[in-house]
């Protein structure tokens, strides 16, 4: 089963060798509850059982649309308010949500979910046609995350649509065989399929609804947004600050809901963070940096300190094409092994973000894909590539040497693009690069430009950029949820690299011989990020950890590196 993430930060920082998930199990961010004496909260009156939590959110959501969200932040707040056919329990497993009952035929080819009784937040049943609209419209519209539908969950007839050859969505592999059967046809078995259901991807969409509004209208307010899950979205603007969430009172399971609900509040800054919950304004707030230590220093907040995995991995990304980079030159193998060799992660981890995240050597990070036959984390070995990888300055000055000799150039200058929304730590590692990058390496000039992340993700989905400092979250407890990415054309393949024997090895990890063979296959998906590394693909970083301040009086908050890092479901406000 997936890890218990609710770690204390020392074991956090030990536990690189952790069993993280099982593949079979797991699936890629008003009135305040307390008194002032536990840390957050308004007062003691309102720490009863119905109580409101104030909850920090890192940057904007920029939408609701299940086609259009991208971000963890975004995937969390439509999570509140929506369920799937499945849902997470505490440790990551996948158990039943709207779907009451899961047939599988023999073959693995074929799910048959029976849904329960359970309505919309207008009153309006749902039913599996709901299910067949949204996932048709998916794979219809192509968005970002439509690759799950038919790279990912390998749904019948998937690939035709989402690339444009198929116009005709009802060939795609999802049936209503009546208001409460839904039928899904897979082109091969995909043992992890039941966890997909949790994620946002392949939540239900009213069609009637959806189609009674103007075009981009649906997501962008509580009155173009349906709720069919614990909470309804009660205020929301995109974009804006704030947002909440209330409970829904016609949920199926909503006996089982204590809370009354969310109030969000994007804080960009761990020291208004960590202000904000000092001051009760906040019950659960992330920081970072200085501030972590700050807390294990106060006596009063540092039994309120919890540090839990958050799956995602920072690196840093190269495009290869003519369009950038000094017409290229990043496409050179040895240039780009000369830069991910210039950087010090231990030091990143260490001097920078400072809230027990794990320096990583690999381009799939630890801590949330397990072998189902023997229980080891798949990047339990940091050093396994590190012929490739790690801070070695003289290696390095070789690689680079080599780069000039090839390339008939003594000095580069590129420009690293990163988000200035995205934590108050990331500006700062994206400096630390540039004074390690520059200071090992003797004619590389690394300019940084700041960005919003929204603006950040277009320049590297339109290929506008050299380099950039990004992040990727495992939407599934699987190491294609990473190593999915750099197929050729993949639409988050940022630096379109193209290798012909990787797509091959791929391949056949997902539709071809190795689907069946499960050892084999966890082989070759080694042989497969093996390429990523010793091409530097990207140059991975550390993977994040969240250090939360959380009110003691909030308990049952679920987190989980993997598809959705916080669940209220079961969260309840002591009195």
């Amino acid at each position: 089963m997936l890890m218990n993430t609710n770690f204390t930060r020392r074991s956090f920082l030990g536990a690189t060798g952790t069993s993280a998930a099982a593949l079979f199990l797991a699936a890629c961010g008003g009135s305040g509850s307390g008194g002032e004496a536990a840390g957050g909260g308004a007062d003691a009156a309102a720490a009863a059982a119905g109580a409101s939590i104030n909850v920090m959110l890192y940057t904007n959501v920029m939408s609701l649309d299940t086609n259009l969200a991208t971000d963890g932040d975004s995937f969390e707040v439509i999570a509140d308010c929506i369920d799937g056919l499945t849902q997470m329990d505490a440790d990551g497993a996948a158990i039943p949500a709207l779907a009451e009952k899961i047939d599988v035929s023999d073959d693995g080819k074929t799910y048959t979910f029976t849904l329960r009784d359970a309505k919309w937040s207008n009153g309006t049943p749902v039913t599996a046609k709901d299910f067949v609209f949204a996932w048709r419209r998916i794979c219809q519209e192509a968005g970002e995350y439509a690759y799950m539908m038919d790279e990912i969950a390998n749904i019948k007839g998937a690939a035709a649509i989402v690339s444009g050859d198929e116009k005709d969505t009802t060939t795609l592999g999802v049936t209503a065989k009546d208001d409460k059967t839904l039928v899904v046809e897979l082109d091969v078995p995909v043992p992890f399929f039941e966890s997909l259901m949790y994620f946002p991807t392949f939540y239900p969409i009213n069609e009637e609804f959806y189609t009674s509004l103007g075009d981009g209208a649906y997501g962008t307010s509580p009155e173009t947004f349906l709720s069919n899950g614990a909470f309804v979205l009660s205020n929301y603007t995109p974009g804006t600050a704030s947002l909440s969430v209330t409970k829904n009172p016609d949920y199926w399971d909503a006996q089982n809901v204590s809370l009354a609900g969310i109030n969000y509040q994007v804080v960009g800054s761990s020291d208004n963070a960590l202000t904000a919950f000092k001051s009760n304004s906040l019950d659960i707030a992330m920081i970072s940096g200085n501030q972590v230590a700050s807390a294990e220093g106060d006596a009063d907040l540092k039994d309120k300190l919890e540090v839990t995995g958050a799956g995602y991995m920072w690196y840093v990304t190269f495009s290869q094409t003519e369009k950038n980079a000094e017409g290229g030159m990043l496409a050179n193998k040895n240039l780009r092994l000369a830069i991910t060799n210039a950087i010090d992660r231990q030091a990143l981890v260490d001097n920078y973000v400072m809230d027990g995240s794990l320096p990583t050597y690999t381009a799939v990070p630890p801590q949330f894909a397990a072998s189902a036959s023997t229980g080891e984390d798949f990047s339990a070995d940091q050093k396994m590539f590190s012929e490739f990888i790690g801070y070695d300055v003289e290696k390095a000055k070789k690689y680079f040497e080599d780069a000039k000799k090839e390339l008939g150039k003594d000095s580069f200058t590129f420009t690293m693009i990163y988000g200035n929304n995205e934590g108050d730590e990331v500006e700062k590692v994206a400096q630390a690069i540039k004074e390690q990058v520059e200071g090992n390496l003797s004619g590389i000039t690394l300019n940084l430009q700041g960005m919003t992340k929204a603006e950040r993700l277009d320049k590297m989905q339109e290929d506008n950029y050299d380099v950039a400092l990004t992040r990727w979250g495992p939407d599934y407890a699987d190491p294609m949820t990473y190593l999915g990415m750099w197929i050729t054309n993949n639409s988050n393949n940022y630096g379109f690299w193209s290798n012909e024997e990787y797509d091959k090895i791929i391949a056949e990890c997902t539709t071809g011989k190795l689907v069946s063979d499960y050892d084999a296959r966890w082989a070759a998906l080694y042989d497969a990020e093996t390429l990523v590394m010793q091409e530097a693909v990207i140059a991975p970083l550390y993977t994040k950890a969240n250090a939360n301040l959380i009110n003691p009086r909030v308990k049952g908050v679920e987190f989980h590196p993997v598809a959705l890092n916080r669940v209220y479901k079961n969260t309840t406000v002591e009195a």
